[in-house]
């Protein structure tokens, strides 16, 4: 006991704070979640049934528009769906290629520099900067559309259903490029030089050179990036938020945000429906979270 006794007494502040702001609001969180609530009030046991409003919602889940394969809104749940298969693919490759391409050029330091800027402002000002790049008026896409000649398809690109939601993943593909291109660059610099030669004087070419030596060798990065891109596309909120608020018409909106509007938002506050729709996303996000691990142990 004394030999354990100083390291505990160390860890003692960290596991407070652990216990105090995670572990404890999590547990508060899944149980309120299977109670019903009248405002701040539990007034009775309400089972599964939070979770049967949530996902029987339209808001959480549009099943109609699903079958019709329509577009958005389809309901946060897919939306955040979409988030994942469209932004994480896009940002991982981009960032793969731009570190191979940028890590022997003269001056790459300077542009991996500009291209990083889009992860060191903060989310919020992402938004802000979202809104003004996609607007009809003063925006760049719009502006780059009518220069080469398609000046009739320029518009807010948030403000219409129909792409509100795909330019927030394209803003988001922006911002995290530069994430994974840093870690990418990282992991080449760790990669012996003389493999690179080795391969290059037994004639193997540049896409062989690269699709059998450096992916490989870069596959911890690459479980690293996937991982927190995943993440964080799960979890999403502050660019919604700020750039459309899941407007027009729900088109845009994410479980993040969803939960938001009916904790803080409605009136009066839906916390049985908001602790539901935390608990499904903490239920995502830990099932990724645990095949990852055991991907990353085999």
């Amino acid at each position: 006991m004394r030999r354990h006794r100083t390291p505990l007494l160390f860890l003692a502040p960290a596991l407070a704070m652990l216990l105090l702001f995670v572990i404890y609001p999590f547990v508060y969180t899944v149980c309120g979640s299977f109670l019903k609530w009248k405002g701040r009030s539990i007034v009775g046991v309400a089972g599964v049934s939070n979770y049967q409003r949530v996902l029987g919602s339209s808001d959480i889940l549009n099943v109609r528009r699903l079958l019709k394969l329509k577009g958005p809104p389809l309901g946060a749940l897919v939306h955040n769906l979409l988030w994942i298969l469209i932004q994480v693919p896009l940002s991982t490759a981009l960032g793969l290629l731009l570190a191979v391409l940028l890590r022997d050029v003269k001056g790459g330091v300077v542009i991996k520099s500009v291209i990083f800027l889009g992860m060191v402002i903060p989310m919020v000002v992402g938004g802000i900067l979202l809104r003004f790049i996609y607007d009809a008026h003063a925006g760049v896409v719009n502006a780059v559309i009518r220069l080469i000649g398609l000046g009739k398809y320029a518009k807010t690109w948030t403000a219409h259903p129909d792409t509100a939601l795909y330019s927030l993943i394209v803003g988001s593909v922006w911002i995290w490029t530069g994430f994974s291109m840093v870690l990418y660059s990282a992991g080449l610099e760790s990669i012996p030089k003389e493999i690179f030669e080795a391969a290059r004087i037994d004639g193997a070419s540049g896409f062989r050179i690269f699709w059998h030596i450096t992916v490989p060798m870069l596959r911890p990065i690459t479980i690293v990036v996937l991982t927190m891109s995943v993440l964080w596309a799960l979890k999403v909120f502050d660019i919604v938020f700020v750039a459309t608020r899941g407007g027009p018409g729900g088109a845009s909106s994410v479980l993040a945000l969803e939960m938001y509007f009916r904790a803080f938002y409605h009136m009066p506050p839906d916390y049985g429906a908001a602790m539901a729709i935390v608990t499904i996303l903490t239920l995502m996000t830990l099932g990724f979270a645990v095949y990852v691990f055991r991907l990353v142990v085999k």
